[in-house]
């Protein structure tokens, strides 16, 4: 489609045909404010802030789905808009009851901003102070319905982004409310606590307990880096305040999750409770003890020698591709990843998800692991009309959602249901695998998104760890854990077997319970390196904050410098 020619306060633009006034703006670099507008979602035109003067309008237009056309001249500040905007100002300040002095969003609001901007210093119009409900049953965030401003992001992006849709709203006017589900507390809904909503919202109606009047805009810093919860490998923001992780945002300019994060990205880091270890111990007579690093790297070294070399060195998932070069290359004996090997063959990128007719889920729940995989299958049910096939024994999360649901053994009712699907993906993870690979057969146009195990064991492959821990027996087993917090039980029961187990974690627990040496190890938010995800994208891990802990490579090295 042909560009058209239109002018923006005097500026004269040419943009492709089709695309709002908001966004040719943008393009420009001309700003225009707006409140229920976001990047990420379909705009609605509710609030009214983004208004506009249209030479041969009759009357002000919503910049935000105003499309533009060949011609059109705009003015984005003429006295008319200022005052318009200001009247709507003034009337989301008045339905609501908006103390921004004892709000925790004070400095950080979409709201307060434009107040500031057009001079709001006073509600020219009275207040009924209405009595609202404040929502704290959810465990990570609070609903403050005092605050809301009805813009409905939360509710589109649970919708739109999520394919959740626990949001909606109720009753009318002045006296529509949020609700979840059937007007239930948030915390008994049927939302999985992905934050979306709490991202999203541009005032302080949806509060956040770990950063609550934590820091505001111009005190915080932002770090863009990877999560390593799963092998997705989302892109988060980390936001900062005197060298502390107090919030994680996604990223919306990061592939592939396009600022979307699930509970174990966002919140499960700023929720530990384990202790954290932050000087190396030994155990001795009455347990395991403190102890200077050298003493403790001295000890693993003694017990790798005694061994002559009969060292079993473990990699999670946790540990950056760095970390697995510098144990290839310094380390004796086997290399092994803790939560599996990555499978064979390249996945496909997760962006044919948003593309898919037909998902096929084999033996795996992505309401529980690999979650921003599993809103693109939402997303696809719920407004693309695209059908869902789960092939499982057990029960799963993605079970209300699916046309149909067969055994591991009904390949051929599988392939039979798929048929006249024209852009089919399988999804699957190890123990799927061979399933899937049938299914790949009878399904030659069919994409494959293969879930690699825990999050960096692509990376650790490409480093040359390519063996997954399968009952390997050693004199000395060193183990790189990082933030693992499950073990499998054949791991443990050989380490439980073993003369000496060296750990490298962040945590004390569970690796006290069965460490002779405990070496202290960055978590994701405080370290640099690489990772790999299933697509095999490598992206950068940025630490966030500083630590004086030793880095997880310079540990490896040294202890290999001791060999």
């Amino acid at each position: 489609m042909p560009n058209v020619r239109i002018t923006i306060d005097g500026q004269e633009l040419s943009v492709p045909a089709g695309i709002t006034i908001l966004e040719a703006a943008k393009m420009a670099g001309i700003d225009i404010p707006q409140l229920c507008a976001h990047p990420a979602l379909k705009p609605i035109g509710a609030c009214r802030i983004c208004l506009v003067e249209v030479e041969k309008q009759r009357t002000l237009q919503p910049s935000c789905t105003f499309p533009v056309s060949d011609g059109m001249v705009v003015h984005t500040d003429s006295p008319k808009v200022r005052e318009a905007r200001r009247f709507v100002l003034q009337m989301l300040f008045s339905e609501r009851n908006h103390f921004c002095m004892y709000c925790q969003m004070s400095g950080s609001c979409e709201l307060q901003r434009l107040a500031y901007r057009y001079q709001l210093d006073h509600w020219e119009y009275d207040r009924a102070f209405p009595k609202l409900p404040v929502d704290a049953s959810r465990k990570y965030f609070v609903m403050d319905h005092n605050r809301c401003i009805l813009c409905r992001r939360c509710i589109r992006a649970c919708d739109e982004l999520v394919g959740n849709k626990t949001l909606g709203i109720k009753n009318r006017g002045a006296n529509s409310m949020i609700i979840a589900d059937l007007d239930v507390p948030f915390g008994e809904s049927s939302c999985v606590s992905c934050g979306t909503c709490l991202q999203v919202c541009p005032t302080g109606a949806l509060m956040d307990r770990a950063s609550a009047y934590m820091g505001a805009d111009e005190e915080i810093t932002r770090v863009k880096s990877r999560c390593l919860g799963c092998s997705i490998g989302c892109g988060v923001e980390l936001i900062i305040r005197e060298n502390r992780v107090i919030r994680i945002e996604g990223d919306w300019d990061a592939e592939p999750n396009h600022g979307l994060l699930c509970e174990i990205g966002r919140f499960i880091p700023l929720y530990e409770e384990r202790r954290r270890l932050r000087k190396a111990m030994v155990k001795g007579d009455g347990g395991l003890e403190a102890a200077g690093l050298d003493e403790a790297l001295q000890r693993a070294a003694e017990a790798i020698k005694k061994a002559d070399g009969n060292l079993c060195t473990v990699l999670s998932g946790f540990a950056s591709t760095e970390a697995g070069k510098a144990a290839v290359e310094k380390l004796p004996g086997e290399k092994v990843l803790l939560e599996g090997a990555p499978l064979n063959g390249a996945s496909d990128s997760l962006s044919c998800l948003d593309e898919a007719d037909l998902f096929i889920v084999v033996n795996t729940d992505l309401t529980k692991d690999y979650q921003v995989a599993g809103f693109a299958v939402k997303r696809g049910v719920r407004h693309r009309g695209a059908r869902l096939l789960v092939v499982d024994e057990q029960e799963n999360g993605l079970d209300p959602w699916a046309v149909s649901k067969k055994a591991p053994a009904e390949v051929d009712e599988v392939v039979e249901l798929a048929k006249g699907a024209e852009l089919p993906v399988l999804i699957y993870g190890a123990q799927g695998a061979a399933v899937a690979q049938d299914l790949a057969k009878l399904l030659p146009n069919a994409k494959k998104v293969a879930l690699a195990p825990a999050g960096n064991t692509m990376g650790l492959a490409e480093a040359g760890v390519t063996a997954p821990f399968a009952g390997q027996k050693a004199a000395v087993f060193y183990v790189v854990a990082g933030e693992t917090r499950q073990v499998p039980s054949a791991l443990w029961d050989a380490l439980k077997a073993a003369d000496t187990v060296i750990v490298q974690a962040s945590f004390q627990e569970p690796w006290n319970e069965v460490a002779d040496v405990l070496l202290p190890m960055p978590t994701t938010q405080e370290k640099s390196g690489t990772m790999t995800n299933l697509e095999g994208r490598v992206s950068e891990v940025v630490a966030g904050v500083t630590t004086k802990l030793p880095g997880e490579v310079d540990l490896i090295t040294q202890l290999g410098a001791l060999l």
